[in-house]
């Protein structure tokens, strides 16, 4: 089974990476795509960020109704700070018998040359590649590279950011959220304060 690992804090998940998800689920040779849930790293600030559980459980509840997705708390039991690299070994390690590429925004390809070991994952793994508006593939040294593919996916400019920052200022963003996640990041009176 061929997996695409989409990375996040998904603090919270919201439409836009359930649109990316699910265009590469459909669109890119993938099996399945699983939306790995990133820990608290503790060695920088916490400001904003839920607890783990949370988070895994909105993205539980965001993808509940799509098949082809899958939550993953694959980096909770993982020692931090902790490398993507890291994680594709416990990954190959624990699922011998699937095959684990990449999902991410250009913004993160043209950052790959500065991640450990970024020529082994290259080696190693297929990346699927979304547009984002702020970034130019023409510029991206990698995007000739065998293993990287540009997948031509909708440019979804909607970031956990904003859409914490209207919650605290009383914004109705429910467009912004599945059902389910709105009411749970409702119930629990998240990111008011």
């Amino acid at each position: 089974m061929k997996i695409g690992l989409y990375f996040g804090t998904f603090n919270p998940i919201h439409v836009g990476h359930l649109i990316i998800a699910n265009h590469m689920a459909e669109n890119a040779d993938l099996d399945q795509v699983w939306l790995v849930v990133t820990p608290h790293n503790p060695l920088k600030k916490k400001e904003t960020l839920l607890d783990d559980y949370h988070r895994l459980e909105m993205v539980h509840l965001a993808t509940e109704d799509f098949p082809k997705l899958k939550p993953s708390d694959i980096e909770f039991k993982l020692s931090q700070p902790n490398y993507t690299v890291n994680t594709l070994v416990h990954l190959e390690e624990k699922y011998p018998n699937h095959i684990f590429s990449l999902i991410m925004g250009e913004d993160n390809l043209k950052s790959l040359h500065k991640w450990k070991n970024h020529e082994m994952i290259l080696q190693n793994h297929e990346i699927y590649v979304y547009p984002r508006i702020s970034s130019e593939a023409e510029n991206l040294d990698l995007k000739n590279h065998p293993k990287i593919h540009l997948i031509d996916a909708p440019i979804v400019e909607i970031s956990s950011t904003f859409i914490r920052k209207s919650i605290k200022e009383g914004k109705n963003i429910q467009p912004l959220l599945s059902q389910k996640v709105w009411e749970y990041i409702d119930h629990n009176n998240f990111y008011k304060k």
